[in-house]
């Protein structure tokens, strides 16, 4: 068969072998390293990042994660929300299943109540928390000791507690009445009440001094916390009258020197007492809402909730507070009987009854509402300080910003 005419391929030529035998490299130095060319990988962006426009990172994103103030305007209507869902499914619970339930001031139905908000506060910081990529425990939950702090702070917020009802019982402000329990009855109100006042602690406790003393520590100056403090005080003078509202006021204006002073300083804790302050003052402020309050018992919410924030700053997390908070309220409602911020409980153990002049009896709004008050809150503080920082626990740090999980 005839071949076609095609050119001819010359044969490779060998390429001689120029590796250095091991007699050639003997004594010489080793061959300088050539770096390797860069893998593809290197070249994909991080994800979440935006090429296009990279400002739009820089404004939602800082340093140490979402920015504080876009995190509380997605936290604000995520709770709301699930408020009114929650709210709406234990509503049609109690109209299908609580016939012949007791009424307001009962445990059972302050009980049911309060699961609302604590339910909402609940989902709505599992999901900014995923949003953020934050565990739950990471705003001020997670510090060490946590079930030992709680218990001290429940020692602390019953003993509190009876220093302020004895204190009025020996100043002729206070008279006890008979026994109201027997037998079970003393053992089902004490768990219900309980039930009920840990719900409140862990609610109160978790939106101010979990929540929002997290979030606004690590995105606050002394600036937003007087924008904050000054927004709080021109709605309470546009919208509610009364001299009860001066616990606030006294609150506010108390705060101005102290965080501006460590604005000027550059204190490194500077944030955290700004927002100690903030929320100290909008924990008074909800106190407003509820009926019998005078000035001393809203600035006394006030006062003991900036007590708060400083055991948050001493142990480490909120337990201890939600402890204290949790004890106080139980020995208050359904220990001593007395009123719990103006409002009276059905099913207590102790009945006492205020006498004498309303600034030292507390009226209707019970030992809060007491010039004595203060005295006990100052004892509480001292008793912070002297426990906790002998234990050396001054400079744990949940009080600033999880850094691992930002």
């Amino acid at each position: 068969m005839e071949q076609d005419n095609l050119p001819t391929v010359p044969e490779a030529t060998p390429v001689p072998d120029v590796s250095p035998s091991a007699e050639d490299t003997a004594g010489s130095s080793p061959a300088p390293h050539v770096p390797a060319p860069p893998s593809p990988a290197a070249a994909i962006p991080a994800a979440g990042a935006n090429e296009d426009f990279p400002g739009i990172n820089s404004v939602l994103i800082g340093e140490n994660g979402l920015r504080a103030g876009w995190s509380i305007l997605i936290f604000a209507p995520l709770y709301y929300f699930f408020s009114l869902a929650v709210g709406t499914a234990a509503a049609l619970v109690v109209s299908n299943f609580g016939h012949g339930m007791p009424g307001t001031g009962s445990a059972l139905a302050t009980g049911i109540g309060e699961s609302v908000p604590f339910l909402a506060l609940l989902f709505t910081a599992m999901v900014v928390g995923f949003i953020e990529r934050r565990n739950i425990l990471a705003y001020n939950l997670q510090g060490p000791h946590r079930t030992r702090n709680f218990f001290a702070g429940f020692v602390a917020g019953f003993t509190a507690l009876s220093v302020l009802v004895g204190g009025l019982a020996a100043g002729g402000w206070l008279h006890f009445g008979a026994v109201t329990l027997t037998g079970p009855a003393i053992l089902k109100f004490a768990a219900l009440w309980g039930i009920t006042f840990l719900l409140v602690g862990c609610f109160e406790e978790g939106l101010f001094r979990c929540y929002l003393q997290f979030t606004l520590t690590r995105g606050i100056n002394f600036w937003w916390a007087l924008g904050l403090v000054a927004a709080i005080c021109v709605d309470l003078l546009w919208r509610t009258k009364g001299n009860e509202v001066w616990g606030v006021y006294v609150i506010a204006i108390l705060g101005v020197l102290p965080c501006f002073a460590l604005q000027w300083l550059r204190a490194e804790s500077a944030g955290f007492w700004q927002a100690a302050w903030v929320t100290s003052t909008y924990f008074g402020f909800i106190h407003t809402s509820n009926n019998g309050e005078n000035w001393i018992g809203i600035f006394a919410a006030a006062a003991i909730g900036f007590v708060f924030c400083v055991s948050v700053k001493l142990t480490g997390s909120a337990w201890w507070a939600i402890g204290c908070h949790f004890a106080w309220d139980w020995a208050e409602t359904y220990f001593y009987g007395t009123a719990d911020s103006g409002l009276p409980a059905q099913g207590h153990l102790l009945t006492t009854n205020p006498t004498g002049n309303v600034l030292w009896s507390g009226g209707s709004d019970g030992p809060e509402g007491s010039l004595l008050v203060f005295a006990v809150i100052l004892l509480l503080l001292i008793a912070l300080l002297v426990l906790y920082r002998r234990k050396g626990q001054t400079d744990l740090t949940p009080s600033g910003v999880d850094l691992q999980t930002a």
